[in-house]
């Protein structure tokens, strides 16, 4: 540190002082054996440092970029579920409809619809995901406000549609969450559930509602072509 090296350069001219009497001067010091040797070790510390700071700079730096592309992942999920709790209940259907069909429950040859508004008897889409039909999901969404959380009675009357369509298999997605209660009933419902959190994080998955604004791409050295 500073005052140790102001120490000793004290010493040093304490010595010099009892060796030389009053004729020091900044030559003289700066000539001394002692003095050359500390001067190298603070320059060798101060190279270790600055390789050291270089390294731990980098890995900061590494580490920003990761937190601010998480804190983007989770603002553009908060906003897109914002975006959906605003938009048009039907046109959400079709949203939901359009998701499921991404992600490949329709088939390569199946069809997927959306219910007319009145009279869907509980269902808000039809996935068939073969062309006759014969294996059919059906799909309740509820675009709810955070704070409207869905309990075991709406999944009992889901639950209840599905009978009168002869199904057993349903899928039911809501902007909110849902009770320990609903989840336990569509476990034994067989009724897949999509909360809030997973419905925006599927969308973004699939590209749902959202699109890629840049890509980077990080390299790294192929040490099997340079082997081959």
């Amino acid at each position: 540190s500073l005052t140790k090296s102001v120490q000793f350069i004290i010493a040093i001219c304490e010595k010099i002082l009892n060796k030389y009497g009053l004729n020091i001067t900044r030559e003289l010091v700066h000539s001394q054996p002692a003095y050359i040797e500390h001067q190298q070790k603070l320059q060798e510390k101060n190279n270790t440092d600055e390789e050291v700071s270089e390294d731990q700079t980098f890995e900061i730096t590494e580490k920003q970029i990761s937190n601010w592309f998480d804190k983007q992942a989770s603002d553009l999920t908060e906003q897109l579920l914002a975006k959906l709790r605003s938009t048009d209940p039907y046109k959400f259907e079709h949203m939901m409809v359009q998701l499921l069909n991404q992600m490949g429950y329709k088939g390569t040859d199946g069809q997927s619809l959306v219910t007319q508004k009145s009279n869907d008897g509980g269902i808000d889409g039809i996935i068939n995901q073969d062309p006759l039909g014969l294996q059919t999901i059906y799909v309740q969404v509820k675009r709810y406000a955070e704070n409207n959380v869905i309990g075991s009675p709406e999944i009992d009357s889901f639950s209840g549609a599905l009978r009168r369509k002869l199904a057993d298999r349903g899928v039911f997605i809501t902007t909110s969450s849902f009770t320990s209660g609903a989840k336990e009933a569509a476990k034994q419902l067989n009724i897949a559930l999509v909360d809030g959190e997973m419905l925006t994080n599927l969308m973004v998955q699939y590209k749902i509602g959202v699109q890629v604004q840049q890509t980077y791409e990080l390299y790294d050295i192929d040490d099997d072509f340079f082997e081959e």
